[in-house]
Parts: C-alpha cells; sequence; structure tokens
C-alpha cells in the first residue's frame, strides 16, 4: 500500500502557483476561523485547524513544497505515490521490531522523503535512517523509525518574539501585567509576570506560547522589553538620572533635598560646593538585576532667577564686588 497524499493547495484554498504571500493570507484566514478558541467541543472545526497546519507547515517552506510538488503527475487527484523501477514489491510502513534498513537507496531517500516526511538521521549501525510519519497526519502524530520501528514524540513549535512596553516603575518593581498576543491571526489575553529590575532589551520567556507546531505543540514566546519616556527620569544603561535643579546658594552652600527616586521620595544631602553637572551617586535603585544592577544619580543642574529683585540684585552686586572666584582657568 503506498502513501496517499492530500491536496495542500486544496487545503488551503489557494491555486499550485499561489505566492508565498497568498499563501500566508489563505493561513491566517482559515486558522482564525477553524481556531479551538473560536469553536469550543466542536471536533470537526479542531481536525479542520490541524488540516490547515498540516498544509502550511509544507507550503511555507520552499523546499518542503518543492518535494511535495515533485509526488507525480496525479498528486492533485491525491493518487498513491508511484515508486520508480525497482522498487515496486518495497512496501513503506512501520516496523515493531528491528528490521533491515535499505542501504544503496540513500540518494532516493534524500531527494523524495529527506524533507517532507522525516528526519535524516544516524542509525548507530553505519548507515542513513529515516524516521517516517503516520500516512493519515505526516506533521502531527507520533512517528516510527523505519528501521527499528522506535516512536518520537511530535516536533515542538517555533519560538516566537514580540515586544512588551513597560514604564519604568514597572520595569523597577516588577508585577503582573495583562497583555494582548496574537496566535495565529488570533487574539489572546494574557497575564504575564514581570520579574523586577528589568531593563531596555531584556526578555521575558513564556513557555508554550509561541508558533503552533506539528502536532499542537507550541514554542516558547519571548517578549523583549521597550521601556516607555518618562517625564522625569532618564535611563543611560542600567542606570537612572534625574535632572536636580538647585539655586546658586544652594549649590555653594550645601543643602538636604527631596527628591523622588523609582523606589519613592529620598532625603539627599547635597554637599557645599557641588557644581552643576555633579552626579551625587545612590547606589543600587537602578535598573538591571544581580551584579548588573544599577544606581540612580541625581545630576545637579545649577538654575538662576530669570528676574531680579531690587534687593537681589543690590545682594548679587555685593558677591560679584567681594568675591575672588573666577571659574574660567583658561
Amino acid at each position: 500500500m503506498g502513501v496517499k497524499y492530500k491536496d495542500y493547495y486544496k487545503i488551503l484554498g489557494v491555486s499550485r502557483n499561489a505566492t508565498q504571500e497568498e499563501i500566508n493570507k489563505a493561513y491566517r484566514k482559515l486558522a482564525k476561523k477553524y481556531h479551538p478558541d473560536f469553536n469550543p467541543g466542536n471536533k470537526e472545526a479542531e481536525e479542520k485547524f490541524k488540516e490547515i497546519n498540516e498544509a502550511y507547515e509544507v507550503l511555507k517552506d520552499p523546499e518542503k513544497r518543492k518535494r511535495y510538488d515533485l509526488l507525480g503527475a496525479n498528486w492533485e487527484h491525491g493518487q498513491n505515490f508511484e515508486p520508480p523501477p525497482g522498487f515496486e514489491n518495497i512496501r513503506f510502513h512501520f516496523r515493531t521490531g528491528k528490521g533491515r534498513g535499505f542501504e544503496g537507496f540513500s540518494d532516493f531517500f534524500d531527494l523524495i522523503f529527506g524533507d517532507l516526511f522525516g528526519d535524516k538521521t544516524s542509525s548507530g549501525r553505519g548507515r542513513t535512517s529515516y524516521t517516517f510519519y503516520s500516512s493519515s497526519d505526516p506533521f502531527e502524530d507520533s512517528y516510527g523509525d523505519f528501521f527499528n520501528g522506535s516512536t518520537t514524540r511530535a516536533q515542538k513549535g517555533l519560538d516566537a518574539e514580540a515586544e512588551i512596553e513597560l514604564t519604568l516603575e514597572e520595569a523597577y518593581r516588577g508585577g503582573k501585567k495583562t497583555i494582548t498576543i496574537n496566535q495565529e491571526g488570533v487574539p489572546k489575553t494574557i497575564t504575564v509576570n514581570i520579574p523586577p529590575g528589568m531593563s531596555e532589551g531584556s526578555k521575558i520567556r513564556l513557555a508554550n506560547q509561541g508558533h503552533l507546531g506539528p502536532g499542537g505543540i507550541r514554542g516558547d514566546l519571548y517578549l523583549k522589553v521597550k521601556l516607555l519616556p518618562h517625564y522625569l527620569f532618564k535611563v543611560e544603561g542600567n542606570n537612572v538620572i534625574l535632572d536636580l535643579p538647585l539655586t546658586p546658594w544652594e549649590a555653594a552652600l550645601g543643602c538636604q533635598v527631596s527628591v523622588p527616586t523609582l523606589d519613592g521620595r529620598i532625603d539627599l544631602k547635597v554637599p557645599p560646593g557641588t557644581s552643576s553637572g555633579k552626579k551625587l551617586r545612590i547606589k543600587g535603585k537602578g535598573l538591571g538585576r544581580g551584579a548588573k544592577k544599577g544606581d540612580f544619580f541625581a545630576r545637579v543642574m545649577i538654575k538662576v532667577p530669570k528676574t531680579l529683585s531690587a534687593k537681589e540684585r543690590e545682594l548679587f552686586e555685593q558677591l560679584k564686588n567681594i568675591s575672588s572666584f573666577n571659574p574660567r582657568n583658561f
């Protein structure tokens, strides 16, 4: 009994000459229509969804699609595969115990079966062995080794990556955040546990939320962190920067001021004689974790009044006349 092939083009509703974009579009439309989340308890829709994914697994891959198209002139009618001369009496089926291999036919197997129906692996006996999928569902059922009848679970789907936007407070403190992701064209709402100390570009792994693989096993989803701009703080690496405005007399005489941080407000002591641009460090109050934990910096920005009262002008004139300080030593 030969291997009977399904018309994958017909399943997706596209022509044999369809472009990859047309195939992708057709798959997304059908996957959304028959997705189990939209058809709870509907076995027919579930089987249709599996069939659609089976077809897409082949047609989305140029090499698999090419080999599928080479199966014979009657492929579109679902006819049995006709083996080449010399193979008329060979039956392709699963063995339950150790059996003989087909030495000398590796080139033929590479061409016809290498990608479409199985995985080429070392048999451990000095020759190549081939793994064949069940003819009823080559991309979902468990499968047997051609030589020794061993079985392997269906393959896991590909991992996916998406972006998650976090405020600096969310990234610093962590916690739960509800987001909506897209799985095969279907929106899905999930709750993400955000570890504290996440920084720009770091990733959060969500197990079994990636692409649907052969057999319905999903890969993982990696959420890449994007930090949203903040109205007070700037981020440099894992360090958080606050521009701290001071008056000339506060900077000259020193002072203690209340400043906001990602961990709440703190009292910060400013040493006398602090110049504009000086960074006052608070250790361990930045982003990141462990050895990569950043710090918090208050960057002094000396501000002067735009308008002066008569008394203020008089005092500044006195200071100018009595001070020997010269900031320009060039």
